[in-house]
């Protein structure tokens, strides 16, 4: 018997987010996208590349758990990804270019993730080490939990270079 297919609404969720920014991305001023806020923080460039090495990340987490029983997956070193591709003066349209045609890819990943993969609950996981939201070691999660994890990871990101908390 075949299992009644439940919608995936955190694609669309993205889908959304993603067209919101992007106009807003494309008319920001090329020379203010590399200029730090404070010392030791990322510059707009720099918060963008860390968006695309997370979408790169997230793609084969999102793929393999449709695979697998659990999800516990691979971190990767955030500061040094970034500064090992010189994100602080790569070009801004290239960036976002990157970043919005990847993340509409995720989207779509979302979308036809399907529901038994999407919401079956594994107890075996690492996302109190790598998801962006607290979450115990001993919580039963989902790869939909984790989906919207990455969304909010995303918009907390744009608000940053948007510079304020509400990057819509």
């Amino acid at each position: 018997m075949a299992s009644m297919e439940v919608p995936c609404r955190v694609g669309a969720r993205l889908r959304a987010v993603v067209q919101r920014a992007t106009g807003r991305l494309l008319v920001l001023p090329e020379e203010s996208t590399d200029r730090s806020p404070a010392p030791g923080k990322w510059s707009p460039r720099e918060v963008l590349g860390h968006l695309i090495d997370s979408a790169s990340n997230n793609h084969q987490r999102f793929v393999r758990a449709q695979m697998q029983e659990d999800m516990v997956f691979a971190g990767y070193p955030q500061d040094d990804w970034v500064a090992a591709q010189r994100y602080g003066t790569a070009p801004w349209m290239d960036l976002v270019t990157l970043w919005k045609t990847f993340n509409l890819h995720l989207a779509r990943v979302m979308e036809v993730a399907p529901a038994d993969a999407r919401l079956r609950e594994r107890s075996r996981h690492n996302l109190h080490e790598i998801a962006w939201a607290t979450v115990a070691s001993n919580d039963v999660v989902t790869l939909e939990f984790f989906m919207n994890d990455y969304v909010d990871h995303l918009e907390h990101h744009l608000a940053q270079i948007f510079g304020r908390e509400d990057p819509s």
